[in-house]
């Protein structure tokens, strides 16, 4: 029998706070978290762009020598972590007598990787790498570290799925714990906030030159739109399943209906319109949901003029006829990347608890694509209890995923 699986806490380190209740009151008034780096227009970046995510200070909770296994992506999904288990009620007892998994997205170790390397050329020394490095400097450096910090011997699992690391995390754990091999999973995203890890993008001309007007510069859906704007921080959400949840009498706070995910089959950068919208008919269909049930879409539209043109494309043919809310929180945020998925379901999360949707943020113009789509450009009361949200990467990966209101 297939079980139901629901949401039992939230945590998360973003651009737009370090708390839910911190976050929630940002996508409510429409704050950014977008500002102007001087340190990157020093280092040579075409756009000196990016979302400002305050460094934790893990020194009360982790001793030194479990912090050298740490690159900045981890810290970050620690504190997630920390929050996220404290709001599920969940305490080291509890999960020192329960298998308790993680699975977590994460597809990227640029700084910890460099500083290794830079040591070992400087001195020709292998060993001045350090002997943190090599867990620092792993992919799946996340969930290695949480799973020692928090004692998890559950599922033990990185997702690497570009933009979609973290929605395919939560789907992942979604469908262990709905056919039963799992009982709770920790899962989320995270995302380094560096400069080095996205030197990369800049060199192609991803990002918006908009630098006399940060808070302006990233416009998804805008038919002005120029470039997306890096962002990153960690978001961790705790799946159980229902009747593990009320045997514990865990907060409910929404419940996971469906998952969907497809892969375009296509170029590695250029997004087409038949995967998105596989993805998004998938979701419905495995969910048994009618596009007339989702009151909120948030879009994984990242304010790149080929991207946020396609997936409009794939929405408005989804769900033709049905004219509902669609919002990029990536307007306030950035492109979170790998940690988006995770984080922007917890965005959505929050609205739909709070009654309202946040407004797509420098939405002036719509192009003929963004159009076919009702777009909030501006915070709107408006209750809704079952929302939609899209998370599309490189290499054609893309996941949705469905959540309704308990």
């Amino acid at each position: 029998m297939e079980r139901r699986v629901v949401i039992t806490g939230m945590g998360i380190w973003s651009c737009l706070g370090t708390t839910l209740d911190e976050v929630c009151q940002s996508l409510y008034t429409g704050k950014s978290g977008i500002v102007f780096s001087p340190e990157r227009k020093e280092a040579g970046f075409r756009s000196a762009l990016c979302a400002h995510v305050e460094r934790p200070d893990l020194k009360p909770f982790v001793s030194r020598n479990l912090r050298q296994f740490m690159p900045e992506e981890a810290q970050y999904a620690y504190m997630a972590t920390r929050a996220a288990l404290e709001h599920a009620r969940i305490d080291m007892d509890y999960i020192d007598s329960h298998e308790i998994g993680i699975i977590y997205g994460n597809d990227s170790v640029a700084e910890a990787t460099m500083n290794a390397l830079d040591k070992f050329r400087e001195f020709k020394d292998t060993a001045a790498c350090g002997s943190g490095a090599i867990f620092q400097s792993m992919n799946s450096t996340v969930t290695m570290n949480l799973a020692c910090l928090f004692r998890l011997r559950g599922i033990n699992l990185t997702a690497s799925a570009a933009c979609a690391s973290g929605s395919q995390a939560i789907g992942m754990a979604y469908m262990l714990i709905r056919h039963g091999m799992q009982d709770c999973i920790v899962c989320g995203g995270a995302q380094e906030a560096n400069l080095y890890g996205v030197a990369a993008f800049d060199g192609i001309q991803s990002f918006s030159i908009r630098e006399d007007e940060p808070a302006k510069a990233s416009r998804p859906f805008d038919r002005d739109r120029d470039g997306l704007v890096p962002g990153g921080g960690a978001a961790t959400v705790i799946l159980e399943s229902y009747e593990h949840a009320v045997k514990r009498g865990a907060p409910i706070l929404g419940e996971v209906v469906s998952w969907g995910f497809s892969g375009n089959g296509g170029h590695i950068s250029t997004p087409n319109v038949e995967g998105p919208a596989r993805s998004l008919e998938l979701c419905l269909k495995n969910g048994n949901i009618t596009p007339g049930q989702i009151g909120y879409i948030n879009a994984h539209a990242t304010s790149t003029r080929i991207g946020d043109s396609r997936e409009a494309q794939a929405i408005a043919q989804i769900f033709s006829g049905h004219r509902v809310p669609v919002t990029s929180t990536k307007s306030q945020t950035g492109h979170e990347m790998w940690m988006a998925g995770a984080s922007e379901l917890i965005y959505s999360m929050l609205m739909m608890k709070g009654d309202f949707i946040a407004g797509n943020l420098n939405f002036e113009n719509p192009d003929e694509d963004s159009a076919l789509l009702d777009i909030v450009p501006e915070t709107r009361q408006a209750h809704f209890d079952m929302f939609l949200s899209n998370s599309f990467g490189f290499g054609g990966t893309n996941s949705t995923l469905i959540v309704r209101n308990l």
